[in-house]
């Protein structure tokens, strides 16, 4: 059974940068593509960025192209998400997530079937 526990998020001012981490456990973590998510009060679950399952190729959502980065350590099976120049509208719960299917890339949430239990980023204005 996969189990991916992100950490990392907090209250920060506009500007500021966060790290997020998620730890992956229950399958072998270099083999499948991971995910950063997030949900704002009242709106849907929206990707934010993704990564292959080998990390050579990624994507963005365009609000955070330029400011996020997403990376991998399949030695540590952990996913990141570098986040700077961060403004109030990136206020929301991040979410992790794996793909279902290994040596796959995906750039939406349909094709991830695990999910972590989400923290929360605060930007102050």
């Amino acid at each position: 059974q996969v189990q991916l526990v992100e950490s990392g998020g907090g209250l920060v001012q506009t500007g500021g940068s966060l790290r997020l981490s998620c730890a992956a456990s229950g399958r072998t973590f270099s083999s499948y593509p991971m995910g950063w998510f997030r949900q704002a009060p009242g709106k849907e679950r929206d990707v934010v960025a993704t990564i292959s399952w080998s990390g050579a190729r990624t994507y963005y959502a365009d609000s955070v192209k330029g400011r996020f980065t997403i990376s991998r350590d399949n030695a540590k099976n952990r996913t990141y998400l570098q986040m700077n120049s961060l403004k109030p509208e990136d206020t929301a719960v991040y979410y992790c997530a794996q793909g279902g299917a290994p040596y796959t890339f995906y750039t939406n949430p349909t094709g991830f079937g695990s999910w972590g239990q989400g923290t929360q980023v605060t930007v102050s204005s």
